[in-house]
């Protein structure tokens, strides 16, 4: 009587002490990744410590100080009521921080499955998922598509983010079925799929864990886009209603005092350009330490 044989295990993946030895090597070779790691490291500090590091309640109303420049007592000046920008910044990290985290992770658990499904089953519901559903919402741009679903149920937290849920979905999906094309013909799926292994089996304990490195790439510059899709939505007026503070709906008030007090709007336009680019320097810096074709190219 021969012993069962269990369905292989999933090629080895990078040692986390590897893959953090690389991400020190390319943040010290690249001041530009380091860059971004700390200033999302700020914005998420400001995220969680908000009500300790912002100096004034961001919604305190002094018309007295209204439009003040920047001094010691506003350090980033007020607003037309009279509201400490600098405060109502680090309140609007908290935002856009929970906004582009719940999308991203969202986008990313939908387009996970119906990629992974499209990939693995191939055939007729690869065609009517990547060419009938994928399709259909790539054929709207996903910030008209945003726009108008939170205009039709109107503004809030969780319709902004089902709203950017909506359209962001696809460009995870259509990464994940390229990627589980070109994974399920492999060796160790072919092994496991000749033991008896199921089709879900094989797709979360041998496939999902081939493919994440360029998942989490795109989810890291994916969130540089959703901030910037939070901050669009808020400053159409379709983003988190007042008196909450948001980066987006601190520009579309500010935009008026452009010439008169024009630190209404550099500051947040400031911020949110930092936010942006912070992330897109850390999905860079990620994807040459987990391609090994970048890697082999920078020798690390």
């Amino acid at each position: 009587m021969t012993a069962a044989i269990s369905p292989p295990d999933t090629a080895p993946s990078p040692e986390p002490r590897r893959f953090g030895k690389r991400l020190r090597r390319v943040a010290r070779e690249n001041p530009l990744a380091a860059a971004g790691i700390v200033l999302i490291t700020v914005f998420v500090a400001f995220a969680f410590f908000a009500p300790w590091i912002a100096r004034q309640d961001p919604t305190q109303i002094d018309l007295a100080a209204r439009l003040a420049p920047p001094s010691a007592a506003h350090w980033f000046g007020t607003d037309e009521l009279g509201r400490d920008i600098f405060s109502r910044i680090v309140y609007g990290a908290r935002i856009s921080m929970l906004v582009g985290a719940s999308v991203v992770s969202l986008s990313l658990l939908l387009g996970l499955a119906v990629g992974a499904i499209a990939g693995y089953c191939g055939g007729r519901v690869d065609r009517l998922v990547s060419v009938v559903l994928m399709n259909a919402f790539l054929s709207f741009p996903g910030i008209l598509l945003a726009i108008a679903f939170v205009a039709f149920l109107g503004p809030g937290m969780f319709n902004l983010i089902l709203a950017l849920v909506i359209g962001g979905w696809v460009g995870y999906a259509r990464l994940v079925r390229g990627q589980v094309l070109a994974v399920r013909e492999r060796e160790f799926v072919e092994a496991a799929r000749a033991l008896g292994a199921g089709g879900w089996y094989i797709v979360i304990r041998h496939i999902l864990p081939n493919i994440v490195q360029p998942v989490i790439v795109q989810a890291a510059i994916g969130m540089a886009g959703a901030v910037l899709a939070e901050a669009t939505l808020s400053f159409l007026g379709l983003g988190v209603p007042p008196p909450a503070a948001s980066w987006g709906s601190m520009l579309n008030s500010g935009r008026v005092h452009l010439f008169d007090a024009p630190h209404l709007v550099l500051f947040p336009a400031f911020v949110v350009m930092l936010a942006v680019l912070a992330f897109n320097f850390v999905g860079d810096t990620l994807r040459d330490c987990l391609d090994p074709r970048s890697r082999m190219e920078a020798g690390i």
